[in-house]
């Protein structure tokens, strides 16, 4: 019905935000402003309210980081609260569960994480000014840190090795190749990791004996769970170099325990040796903090340590502690820029730095020698602009999604233009590039919304419900009376909202 020749604009289909260009451009099924708003259907009401997550006497305050973490029983999360000096991480079970896993430590403004097998691996980092620009790197004197899951203090990933001796005798009638070996130790620890072989020690075996093995050094710390025994096979000309030998496991020597001084009577033939153990030789024994982690073919990828800004560590399948000094390095094209984040998608691990990506592709080949090549020389992003899709990573199906200088983009192996934030493209230039590192974006398909926390610390919602698409993507900020600094999801779509004051709190 029309009232004086106008036309009745319908307000149960409007597309959410425009704010591009000249207000008097906005399309008339769009808004120029609305602040607050969430969308239901093809209509929109009042954005919910917040609600304090916790029901301990005391709530977390000051937080700054949220990450899902998965465990093997249930659905929880990581919690980072700094308050201008020191950084503290929480395990945070439920409402009313709370563990302090790792701090104070200074200076720890951020941190990056990955779960593994229901483990936690935590990377304290902060922001360093170079000349005008910000940039994160892992912090000085840190390392990448172990957490189990079950409430104890988080610890140093990977792990050193003691001084001590083996002693090797012959041991009860048994079996071996007759002929000079060379035997080490290797430590186990609770989270899987292997120690380098250490108490190396050289005998001439007996074809009619087994080996006996005395005072099987023990490794300092509670982590160290178990100690295998290795040798190499018969060596006929002997050179000296100890660890210039391949070493193997020998089935069945080892020591469920780290306290038992003994092992004796093992009879091995060098056809038993299969399972290599040299590697462990190259491996760090401590790991440097970074600000980057992600996982690529069941491989800890770590980047962006203090001194490296173009380096990434990638583990051992299936050993995300286990990276070589020589083998497990990759050097990005060095163009002064660090590294921001990293991804797996079809097979290709994604690399990005602030305006530039590259991907790598694993060839069964040790990692230094994966080839790379470049996706774009233009566009990239910062250390939290992937989506992160309830507990799953970073992939949605078969695509990213990604913040940008040039706005939020779909990335598919390609960045898809016009990018999804095509209609607020004011907002997101008048964002400071310099604090894109307040940046945190996250997915919820059962809600199909997107929330990305800005640098202006609103909360951007994108509503996706009648598209995933530039055109049809209902874009609106929110805002509380406090300061909002990350965004999470537990339980499937319950949305955690990290605040600097008073605590966080579950939409």
């Amino acid at each position: 019905m029309t009232v004086r020749g106008h036309e009745p604009i319908d307000l149960s289909n409007l597309k959410g935000l425009w704010d591009r260009g000249d207000v008097d451009n906005t399309p008339l099924d769009h808004m120029q402003d609305c602040n607050n708003l969430q969308f239901i259907g093809n209509n929109f009401k009042t954005r919910d309210g917040l609600g304090i997550s916790q029901t301990v006497a005391a709530p977390l305050e000051n937080v700054f980081r949220i990450y899902n973490y998965p465990t093997q029983t249930a659905n929880t999360t990581l919690v980072l609260t700094y308050d201008g000096t020191n950084g503290n991480i929480y395990h945070v079970v439920d409402a009313s569960t709370v563990y302090h896993i790792l701090g104070p430590i200074a200076g720890m403004e951020d941190f990056a994480f990955i779960p593994y097998a229901g483990r936690a691996y935590i990377s304290p980092f902060k922001t360093f000014t170079t000349g005008d620009i910000n940039i994160q790197k892992g912090l000085s004197g840190e390392f990448l840190y172990v957490y189990l899951g079950a409430g104890a203090t988080a610890r140093k990933a990977a792990g050193s090795t003691p001084a001590g001796a083996l002693t090797i005798a012959n041991g009860a009638a048994g079996h071996t190749d007759p002929g000079f070996h060379i035997f080490a130790v290797v430590g186990e620890s609770d989270s899987g990791f292997l120690s380098e072989p250490f108490a190396i020690n050289t005998f001439t075996t007996v074809a009619t004996n087994s080996v006996s093995f005395g005072t099987v050094p023990v490794l300092v710390g509670a982590q160290w769970t178990k100690r295998h025994i290795v040798a190499t096979k018969v060596i006929p000309t002997y050179n000296g170099d100890n660890t210039g030998y391949q070493f193997f496991f020998i089935p069945g020597a080892t020591i469920n325990d780290n306290t038992t001084a003994a092992l004796n009577n093992v009879s091995f033939f060098d056809a038993d040796l299969l399972e290599d153990a040299s590697h462990l030789l190259d491996n760090y024994a401590e790991i440097p903090a970074g600000a980057c982690l992600w996982l690529y073919h069941d491989r800890l990828c770590l980047s962006t340590t203090y001194t490296d800004i173009s380096l990434i560590y990638i583990s051992a399948a299936g050993e995300p502690e286990a990276i070589s000094e020589i083998d497990g390095l990759i050097i990005v094209p060095l163009d002064g820029n660090p590294i921001t984040n990293g991804a797996e998608l079809r097979d290709i691990m994604y690399v990005f730095k602030r305006s530039r990506t590259t991907s790598y592709t694993d060839t069964g080949e040790e990692p230094s020698n994966w080839p790379d090549s470049p996706i774009d020389a233009g566009l990239g992003t910062c250390v939290h602009g992937i989506a992160t899709v309830l507990d799953s990573g970073n992939a949605n199906v078969d695509f990213f999604i990604v913040c940008t200088f040039a706005g939020i983009i779909l990335f598919n192996g390609r960045y898809i233009l016009p990018e999804l934030s095509f209609k607020i493209e004011a907002i997101w230039r008048s964002q400071d590039r310099n604090q894109y590192r307040k940046i945190q974006i996250v997915n919820c398909p059962t809600r199909k919304t997107i929330y990305c926390v800005l640098p202006d610390s609103r909360v951007l919602t994108g509503n996706y419900q009648n598209g995933m698409d530039p055109k049809n993507i209902r874009w609106c900020p929110n805002t509380w009376y406090t300061i909002v600094n990350c965004v999470g999801i537990v339980n499937i779509d319950e949305i955690i909202i990290g605040c600097e004051h008073p605590n966080s709190g579950i939409m």
